[in-house]
């Protein structure tokens, strides 16, 4: 059954107010789409995935890549430690740019934070954006997971 495969716990923190989430609904998506990204294992045991906003993203761009800039999504992967801890995985994702960015786009912002943690995902799968051709690739394949999860995307904001 599509949602139960990979074996990954999942930690969601949601520290914004710009979108009211489902939690449940969201956790539910984030599995959808991590067995997307990973078919056959997740190269992690634990994903914590961070709902923020404008004014906290610039800090996590900083502690991750050294220069604070507002963006939709922050990935970082950390090695396990033989004997002592699993491999993790973060996710950081800016749910106010999601609503102002999916109030201008088709399927509005409940589409556009899907998209932000299916970016996300696809991006600890091993994917790049750091070309034109690259990015287009990214986003064709993670278009193509949401199309496949379309009650799944709606359910995640409540009304």
């Amino acid at each position: 059954m599509e949602g139960t495969r990979i074996p990954v716990k999942i930690r969601l923190l949601n520290r914004q107010r710009a979108l009211r989430v489902r939690l449940p609904a969201v956790r539910r998506l984030i599995r959808t789409l991590a067995n997307r990204a990973f078919p056959a294992e997740a190269p992690f045991a634990e994903l914590a995935v961070v709902l923020t906003n404008d004014a906290a993203m610039p800090a996590y761009k900083a502690g991750c890549f050294g220069f604070r800039a507002q963006t939709d999504v922050v990935t970082q992967a950390y090695a396990g430690v033989p004997g002592v801890c699993a491999a993790t995985a973060e996710l950081v994702v800016n749910a106010e740019r999601a609503r102002a960015e999916g109030r201008q786009r088709s399927g509005g912002p409940a589409r556009e934070l899907a998209l932000y943690l299916a970016h996300g995902l696809d991006h600890l799968a091993g994917a790049d954006d750091d070309t034109p051709a690259r990015r287009r690739a990214m986003r064709r394949r993670e278009t193509a997971w949401l199309d496949a999860a379309p009650a799944a995307v709606r359910g995640i904001l409540a009304k």
